[in-house]
């Protein structure tokens, strides 16, 4: 056998694979956004060991002699190196979207309307994964940089967020037999304890037994030592991203979308790589379960997918709000069956009405939910305590809220003419909240039921609902709706506004976990940033765009 990498014949035309194909992609001009990507990941790993969520006191870093890149002027060169790291890696995002938006516009014959944000045309089928038309960035582009981007995030400390060590403590609150949905990190002393934030030490975890179980194996394998149970907890977050990037472009062909392009929006996006990957955030796995599950159920695996649903739930609770949709589209797949074989003559019972479907549809998905949940809370050895945890997040106020961001601009303009009492009025408008969130969540529910486009916008609509209107949020609750909009916001208005705001919630944070909505400077720089990366994307470019020729960059030839 030859030692080089094999390729494969298309009449008569060579296709690079493997390492040749990763070759030709990395020195051709398609992979010049993962290797801006990549530098800017670099330069985010350098900078954070001085700007980032370090530890308090990191023994690591003084025996590096590196314990100066955390004060004075070492922070200063540590945060520029980071900010200039975030710049590079939202350019090389925004010059993908760019290259989306140009190829679309270019492909898109005159007269023709752009189809791949709508629905399929009655009798189209899905397109195969590979399939790709002429002027499309490919899945493989979006993948391939995907690794790029993310492989030296995998050796940096946590970014923007100190919720690691957070998930340590509480992880080892159930390997040394405390139940830690009845008792904080606090109540078992252990160097972990040290780096989780103050107002976290007596919370008890809001998360559930599924993710607690993954914490709690991750402190038994490393015991307290936190650099490497944050390396490996991050390693545990993987599975998530593998899963979203298998479930996201099928979600999006299911109905008529595009898989590359949903992989831009919901994997490639610095909220998820920095955020959620960078800062290790249990989301990872939530969103990936859940998008797996919506996937499997619109495949009509229904079992499966309302299980990995109800173990996306058993990470973090939000998961459960697309569960109540799945039972439309399951209810839709037994009448349709149903209907099938009554056509063709077999034995079945005459066609199945629409309540009788949606009480089996129903039934089904619950007894799979409190299965799956019972068999992993029992492997926990934990209850439903999680749930009481959930009301901890009232220890957060930012302005990423409405109920939170009302009673900040009530007391900042109300405070010069009259006396205001904040926390009266924040808890006067999360009330409020909570009320909205109750009456939208069964009105979407109801009004987004008669096919699978609308069962994506109804739970879309349901996690923006929940996350606007929720007493706290921070910046990686918006992945939660980001993976579902990856399939129905594609036109290039809807990707523009992604962009924008992907690039405000991304620029406001501070690395160290705290956030700039109280300084206007900060602000400014933010809106300014999400401003202009909204318009170079609202826009096409005027010159028509040059696409490389096929058998180059790894793209295959034309057949």
């Amino acid at each position: 056998m030859s030692g080089t990498t094999p390729t494969t014949s298309t009449r008569g035309t060579s296709v690079p694979t493997g390492l040749v194909r990763l070759r030709a992609f990395t020195t051709g001009d398609e992979g010049r956004p993962a290797l801006l990507g990549f530098l800017g990941a670099v330069l985010i790993a350098v900078g954070g060991l001085g700007a980032g969520s370090t530890r308090l006191h990191d023994p690591l870093l003084e025996e590096a002699h590196l314990s100066w890149l955390r004060f004075g002027h070492g922070l200063v060169v540590s945060s520029v190196l980071l900010w200039a790291g975030v710049a590079l890696m939202l350019v090389a995002w925004l010059w993908l979207g760019r290259r989306i938006v140009d190829r679309r516009a270019g492909a898109q014959r005159p007269g023709e309307t752009d189809r791949r944000a709508g629905a399929q045309r009655p009798g189209e089928t899905d397109r195969r994964a590979g399939a790709q038309r002429p002027g499309e960035i490919s899945q493989y582009t979006m993948i391939v940089t995907t690794g790029f981007w993310l492989l030296p995030l995998l050796l940096s400390v946590p970014l923007f967020s100190r919720d690691t060590y957070s998930y340590l403590a509480q992880g080892a609150l159930l390997r040394d037999g405390f139940d830690p949905y009845a008792v904080g990190p606090v109540d078992n002393l252990n160097p972990l304890l040290d780096n989780v934030s103050p107002i976290w030490t007596i919370t008890t975890a809001p998360y559930g037994p599924a993710f607690i179980l993954v914490a709690k194996f991750v402190t038994i394998l490393v015991g307290d030592h936190v650099v490497a149970g944050t390396m490996l907890l991050r390693l545990c977050m993987l599975p998530g991203l593998g899963l979203l990037i298998w479930a996201a472009p099928r979600v999006a062909r299911h109905i008529g979308a595009d898989g590359a392009v949903a992989l831009w929006i919901c994997v490639l996006n610095p909220l998820v790589i920095i955020h959620l990957m960078g800062g290790v955030h249990n989301e990872m796995l939530m969103v990936g379960l859940m998008m797996a599950g919506i996937s499997l159920t619109f495949s009509r695996h229904h079992v499966a997918g309302a299980a990995l649903i109800a173990v996306a739930v058993a990470v973090k609770a939000t998961a459960c709000l697309a569960l109540p949709f799945m039972v439309w589209v399951w209810m839709r797949h037994l009448r349709d069956r149903s209907a099938r074989d009554t056509r063709a003559g077999e034995k079945a019972p005459r066609n199945l009405s629409a309540p009788r479907a949606f009480i089996a549809a129903s039934a089904a998905s619950l007894a799979v939910f409190v299965g799956v949940f019972a068999v992993l809370s029992w492997l926990a050895g934990v209850g439903l305590g999680w749930l009481t945890a959930l009301a901890g997040s009232v220890k957060i106020i930012n302005w990423l809220t409405i109920p939170t961001a009302i009673a900040n601009v009530t007391n900042a303009v109300g405070g010069l003419f009259f006396h205001v009492n904040f926390y009266a009025v924040l808890e006067v408008t999360r009330i409020i909240g909570i009320g909205i969130i109750a009456v939208s969540l069964p009105l979407l529910w109801w009004r987004y039921r008669h096919d699978d486009r609308e069962a994506l916008m109804g739970i879309a609509w349901a996690m923006l609902v929940v996350v606007l209107f929720v007493p706290a949020a921070l910046p990686w609750y918006y992945t939660w709706p980001l993976a579902v909009v990856s399939a129905l916001g594609q036109s290039q208005r809807a990707i523009a506004l992604i962009a924008g705001f992907s690039t405000w919630i991304m620029v406001i944070f501070k690395p160290d976990g705290s956030h700039g909505m109280y300084s206007w400077i900060h602000v400014l720089i933010a809106t300014a940033c999400a401003l202009a990366a909204w318009y170079s994307l609202r826009h096409t470019s005027q010159s028509p765009p040059r696409f490389p020729a096929r058998g180059s960059a790894g793209l295959p030839p034309s057949t």
